[in-house]
């Protein structure tokens, strides 16, 4: 848990149980598919390190998502073709971390997609060095994002949730991936141990001019500072009345627009979920297909309203 979250007010466990009405008996906000722009695959939930407060909970040891194959992502790949796709979206775990990354990579760019790999920078990654090169010569650089998670410029609090050495290891993997041309976002989290959003921009500026890393820290794509997510904190369920609240319509959600493909440990084939952050809850599981998975979504989850509907932020651009 962070530093930010250890005091926040805890969540009443009535609410985001009824995929229809609220605990207050409000009529609870869906979102439809307008159409499939990114399509997200989760390697597995296998990584090389455990971090304090991961939603995911990967680790060295939780496979409960294990390694999708490249034979597995080709047939998502060829059912996607008939949506208007335009990035296809590795996430894990640690993608790097899964020996089927780069051929997967390779199938994505060949059909003229962009494809975006979040990535911890580290060993794993380092390992598929060589083939990252080749396949960078052969698709160019235009087309392929790498996406490091650096929680923060500061290395005593990166490493206060990634563990000792981690940012060292990871600064190390940026500047590697700076030498090599490839195209480089990072992903921090706003709001950590109380930092606000312009100190933010202005401590990773710094960093990156200091390391020679071509990142645009005032960028919201090229540097995206995600809120903090617990889903054990209170926070208020979204209804159909907050679109107006808010000003904020439905279609700008994430989950109008992608899908995540993941294979459960144990299971005979993938599936498709609703959102890239809700792995674990079968209410968000919606077929086998991405045309199963074209029905709407109930906001019935925490980081729903945290991440995504009062936290603004989004997964891809």
């Amino acid at each position: 848990m962070s530093l930010r979250t250890q005091a926040a007010p805890r969540l009443d466990p009535r609410k985001f149980q009824d995929p229809d009405v609220t605990l207050k008996g409000e009529t609870r906000a869906s979102v439809p598919l307008t159409g499939l722009r990114t399509l997200w695959i989760n390697t597995g939930t296998l990584c090389n390190i455990t971090c304090a407060n991961c939603y995911i909970e990967s680790s060295p040891r939780n496979d409960a998502l294990v390694y999708i194959t490249p034979d597995e992502v080709r047939g998502f790949l060829d059912e996607a073709a008939a949506h208007p796709l335009e990035e296809v979206g590795f996430t894990g775990g640690e993608p790097f971390m899964n020996p089927g990354l780069v051929p997967m990579l390779d199938d994505v760019l060949s059909r003229g997609w962009r494809a975006l790999v979040l990535t911890n920078a580290m060993q794993p990654m380092r390992r598929h060095a060589a083939p990252l090169r080749a396949l960078l010569d052969r698709h160019g650089p235009q087309r392929l994002t790498i996406r490091v998670s650096l929680d923060h410029f500061d290395a005593a609090l990166h490493d206060l949730e990634r563990g000792a050495g981690s940012f060292i290891r990871t600064m190390e993997g940026l500047e590697w991936l700076a030498r090599e041309g490839f195209v480089i976002h990072v992903a921090g989290r706003v709001g950590f141990a109380h930092d606000g959003e312009a100190a933010m921009r202005a401590g990773y500026a710094a960093l990156f001019a200091r390391h020679g890393i071509p990142v645009d820290a005032h960028d919201p794509v090229a540097l995206m500072l995600f809120p903090e997510m617990d889903a054990g904190r209170d926070v208020p369920e979204i209804t159909t009345a907050c679109w107006g609240i808010l000003g904020k319509p439905p279609e700008s959600l994430m989950c109008a627009s992608s899908r995540m493909v993941v294979k459960r440990k144990g299971a005979d084939r993938p599936a498709v979920l609703a959102c890239t952050l809700i792995a674990h809850d079968a209410r968000f599981e919606m077929g086998a297909t991405l045309a199963e998975a074209s029905r709407p979504i109930a906001l019935n989850h925490p980081h729903c309203a945290t991440f995504c509907v009062l936290g603004g932020a989004a997964c891809s651009r």
